[in-house]
């Protein structure tokens, strides 16, 4: 069965993520996280889009992006993806022997509200989230970390946000997310489901072909029968 086309047009804030086959280590030195920067910059320059935030881990990696136009957010992703598991097979003399990521990137779209906020601090708590840093902000290859410390090209691909960053940010990326708010964002990324409130969810469902994601999860409830 072919897999359904991916709706993402233009204007709306999206998370995306992308995992290795089998927890496949993308990064394990270093200038593997370097190597990936610099892509990151090429990606930019041949196939822009705006980064508001990401998250570089292990073996998988977050963004948050806000494409202008419908298909931006294959072109950039399709290409960063492609060109990175080329030079990482190359520079770790593993060429033909399979595939580096699952498959394309899962994406959701995010309602511009402190839904926004609540994925930003999801993604870019990441590595505190999985006890690597004490400290949000100390994450070497993040874009909290880019913000304030990041050379001039990693800088110049951080993209200004659709609704102002709180003045209190760091402050708040490094405060505990809810376990509320960490299963809603679970659920949207293993779904592709829109995350905002419910009138949001069921209009951009509605728009993007996206009904299938809002099911409830499991078999339904069997029901007594009457008596």
């Amino acid at each position: 069965m072919p897999r359904r086309a991916r709706v993402t047009p233009g204007g709306l804030v999206y998370h995306v993520l992308n995992r290795t086959v089998a927890g496949l280590p993308l990064f394990r030195k270093e200038k593997d996280y370097e190597a990936f920067e610099r892509i990151m910059v090429e990606a930019q320059e041949r196939r822009p889009t705006r980064l508001l935030a990401w998250c570089l881990m292990r073996n998988h990696w977050h963004f948050v992006v806000w494409p202008r136009e419908e298909g931006e957010i294959t072109a950039h992703f399709r290409w960063l993806a492609h060109t990175h598991a080329m030079r990482w097979h190359v520079a770790h003399n593993t060429v033909g022997r399979g595939h580096l990521y699952q498959g394309r990137f899962k994406c959701f779209p995010v309602e511009e509200d402190e839904h926004f906020f609540t994925v930003c601090r999801y993604v870019e708590r990441n590595a505190l989230t999985a006890g690597v840093v004490e400290r949000a902000e100390d994450w070497r290859w993040g874009s909290l970390w880019a913000r304030r410390h990041g050379g001039e090209q990693l800088k110049a691909i951080l993209g200004d946000w659709p609704i102002a960053r709180p003045t209190n940010w760091i402050r708040l990326v490094n405060e505990p997310m809810t376990e509320k708010e960490a299963e809603r964002i679970r659920v949207c990324i293993a779904r592709n489901r829109p995350y905002g409130n419910e009138a949001w969810q069921g209009m951009q469902a509605k728009r993007l072909g996206l009904w299938h994601t809002m099911r409830s999860e499991g078999r339904p409830k069997a029901t007594a029968p009457a008596n």
